[in-house]
């Protein structure tokens, strides 16, 4: 049986007599599209017997909810004697620490721990149990509106099993696991997941924009100031970055260098998203001597052809082994990962733990070789 909770007493209600249980469902529904942090719109939590909380995190009067509403939540999400089961959580756990600080730990990602057992990268939540259990699910309500009030049944219903079918997966994966000797790998996995899931700013976002590959110093310390401008008041204003200004008007900007105000309006005005505010704030950014700290950034560089042949055999060695395995090659190692490993002869952070256990014996004669 579902029920539909909007308090924090019928929260508390609900969860009360599941204390003890080993295992809880949860997922969210969460809307994004218009701001730079996602809204919760809704909380599922799914127990043993079939049935679903369907919480209800948004405000009940013009003055807000109060933020204690929020603790039964955080409870659960802090308590270690239950395991949060979720899938496919990265974008969930955001929403969770967005809404009330807290994350789901210990933490079991049905996704991950599928990839783990051989079912292939990136498995849906539809597939996944229409292959595990047999049951097909409706996909009517993927597009939904979760923040509209009052939510129709068939969203209430959509929303409620996307949990109530959760933990059979749960453990049917999890004795795949135990069986392979993965499960420990699973909950590696996870802990690294929570870890990358506060959505922090990146101190050097010019390495992870491609065009920069093609920009000179000066231009990528220009574009690395751009990006970091962008991204503080995408998060000041809770818009989306492309919102404050889009990647087109980014490269425009560097690669014309408008020397007066009124080029900057002609570059600007020629781009199909232009921002019309920050534009005298964009011209200072633009003409400010650069510091000491943005002489010395790293630099985004097109991939070597030594490099690319230099990683050939050990990217044909991991695709060997992760065949061998039956996961994907990309969740053991992907390409970025092997050439970094290749370029510094170290290994990086998320090749640490299982995978360096698995890799290192295999490609350590490549490694050590001139």
């Amino acid at each position: 049986m579902n029920q539909w909770i909007t308090s924090r007493t019928g929260l508390e209600t609900w969860l009360e007599p599941r204390k003890s249980l080993p295992a809880l469902a949860l997922d969210t529904e969460f809307m994004r599209e218009r701001t730079f942090y996602p809204q919760l719109a809704l909380v599922q939590i799914g127990d043993d017997s079939g049935g679903a909380a369907l919480y209800d995190p948004l405000p009940v009067s013009e003055q807000g909810r109060d933020p204690a509403s929020a603790t039964p939540l955080i409870r659960l999400l802090d308590d270690q004697e239950t395991v949060k089961v979720m899938h496919s959580a990265s974008e969930d756990l955001q929403a969770l620490g967005h809404y009330c600080g807290a994350l789901p730990r210990p933490l079991f990602d049905t996704q991950i721990a599928a990839a783990l057992c051989g079912m292939g990268p990136g498995l849906g939540y539809q597939r996944l149990i229409s292959e595990l259990l047999g049951t097909e699910l409706d996909k009517s309500q993927t597009r939904s509106d979760w923040m509209r009030r009052p939510l129709s049944e068939a969203q209430q219903r959509y929303a409620a099993e996307d949990v109530i079918h959760l933990l059979q997966a749960y453990e049917l994966l999890r004795e795949r696991l135990e069986a392979m000797g993965r499960l420990d790998w699973l909950y590696a996995d996870c802990e690294r997941l929570l870890s990358s899931a506060d959505d922090a700013p990146d101190p050097e976002p010019q390495l992870g924009f491609r065009p920069a590959e093609c920009m000179n110093a000066e231009q990528q310390r220009l574009l690395r100031r751009l990006l970091r401008w962008r991204d503080e008041r995408a998060r000041q204003r809770n818009l989306p970055r492309t919102w404050v200004i889009d990647n087109d008007s980014v490269l425009a900007l560097i690669y014309r260098r408008p020397a007066t105000r009124r080029d900057l309006d002609q570059v600007l005005d020629a781009q199909k998203r232009a921002p019309r505010r920050a534009r005298e704030e964009l011209f200072e950014l633009l003409h400010a001597v650069f510091s000491t700290e943005e002489t010395e950034i790293p630099l985004a560089e097109p991939q070597s052809p030594w490099l690319r042949e230099r990683s050939k055999p050990v990217r044909k060695a991991i695709a060997a082994l992760a065949e061998r395995l039956n996961i994907p090659e990309g969740l053991l190692c992907n390409r970025r990962q092997a050439e970094a490993l290749v370029a510094s002869g170290q290994w990086p952070d998320p090749l640490q733990g299982w995978r360096r256990e698995l890799l290192e014996p295999e490609l350590a004669p490549m490694l050590g070789a001139d």
